[in-house]
């Protein structure tokens, strides 16, 4: 473990544990590297942990300290009392001045909760969203649900986002609307990434490609099964169109997708791409099938459609955009809006305004500001020196 900078710096940790976390806090970590009075102790998890690495190298980052807590086929409760343990350990032994957390995810729940316990304070980064169903993203939802408890700071992507976190009574003053740090992460790499290959056989023509994303815990089983179904279907009609599907290393993402879609004419399923591949990806493509959260924020940004696989959004930004449109996961559902994209130019045409809605690529400037003054406040201001008594002189 790297050990920390006894500088005059307050120290923040950001725990980080998925590869949307990392997209997500790189800006941020960046940030507060170039801050004056602040300084970053990132944190990894693993809890993805080849991808993270990706997404650190991509940005230049190198985290501080690597938990490796990730093991196969782990359970939430398993990966919950891990996550404690390692982390409650890393808070004991060493004193910081802040922690950051991003989102939803489980790294992010029990790192809140272990500051909490340490009586550090915490910031959330992407705080009030909502699908307002428990178990729709699960375990998701709830986790920031909770978050919204523990945290002192609530860096709130959009103006509706701090509208819900006020509608739960958290207190005004403590809510602060920044943008959402994945358009800065978006910006950065857009400027800074040499607008990567696409995998072999996959077509560049921004007509013929449609990139495929699914992987939500709640959508493993049947759901998953039939989006496969619709895309077989959809590349067996529609021999012109080429299907781009990264695949999530989770086992159970792969049992359900891989017999469907294996050696099918028109489908390319590949590893996960790092950051970089995946924009020019989605870039390249006419549109988006995904169930992923941080590709409805990127898309919209891009102006590219994104038939979301899911019946609720903690994104509806997007849907008023014009961006997103949500179809779950039915079989017959999924080919239907999929040709609607592909046949009708006016209902293509129609998705494809880019909209600012999620940040304008300043947030992480925001949440740092923000810190500095909440961490660092001015030096209180001296009093006025005395008059000086005026003398006649008779």
């Amino acid at each position: 473990m790297k050990k920390l900078s006894s500088s005059h710096k307050k120290t923040i940790a950001l725990i980080v544990g998925t590869r949307p976390e990392a997209i997500k806090l790189a800006p941020v970590i960046r940030s507060l590297q170039a801050s004056d009075s602040l300084q970053p102790f990132t944190i990894s998890t693993s809890q993805h942990a080849e991808m993270t690495a990706q997404v650190f190298d991509s940005f230049g980052i190198t985290p501080d300290l690597d938990l490796r807590i990730m093991r196969p086929r782990q359970s939430l409760w398993d990966l919950t009392a891990s996550l404690s343990s390692a982390i409650g350990q890393v808070f004991s032994g060493n004193r910081f001045d802040a922690v950051l957390v991003q989102g939803d995810t489980t790294s992010a729940l029990v790192g809140g909760l272990c500051a909490f316990y340490h009586k550090i304070p915490v910031g959330h980064i992407e705080a009030g969203l909502r699908s307002h169903d428990r178990y729709s993203p699960f375990p998701e939802e709830l986790n920031r649900v909770m978050l919204s408890r523990l945290a002192n700071w609530h860096f709130a992507p959009t103006e509706f986002a701090a509208s819900l976190l006020l509608a739960e009574n958290i207190p005004d003053e403590s809510i602060f609307i920044s943008g959402n740090t994945v358009v800065d992460a978006l910006q950065w790499m857009i400027h800074h990434s040499k607008n990567p290959d696409l995998p072999v056989g996959v077509p560049k023509n921004r007509g013929h490609l449609i990139l495929v994303t699914c992987h939500r815990r709640e959508n493993i089983g049947v759901p998953m099964r039939s989006v496969a179904l619709a895309i077989k279907h959809l590349s067996e009609k529609h021999p012109g169109i080429h299907f781009l599907f990264p695949m999530h290393p989770n086992p159970s993402v792969r049992e359900n997708v891989l017999p469907l879609l294996s050696n099918q004419p028109g489908i390319t399923l590949c590893e996960p791409l790092n950051h970089g591949e995946f924009l020019s990806a989605l870039r390249h493509s006419r549109f988006v099938l995904s169930d992923s959260g941080g590709v409805q924020e990127e898309a919209t940004a891009l102006g590219k459609p994104v038939l979301v696989l899911r019946r609720e959004t903690e994104r509806p930004e997007g849907i008023t955009a014009g961006t997103l449109r949500l179809i779950g996961t039915d079989v017959q559902d999924v080919i239907r809006e999929t040709e609607n994209l592909i046949a009708n130019p006016a209902a293509y045409e129609a998705m494809t305004n880019g909209s600012n809605v999620f940040g304008d690529g300043h947030a992480a400037e925001h949440i740092t500001r923000i810190l500095e003054a909440k961490l660092t406040p001015p030096p209180p201001a001296r009093p006025a020196a005395p008059k000086a008594e005026l003398i006649l002189m008779h």
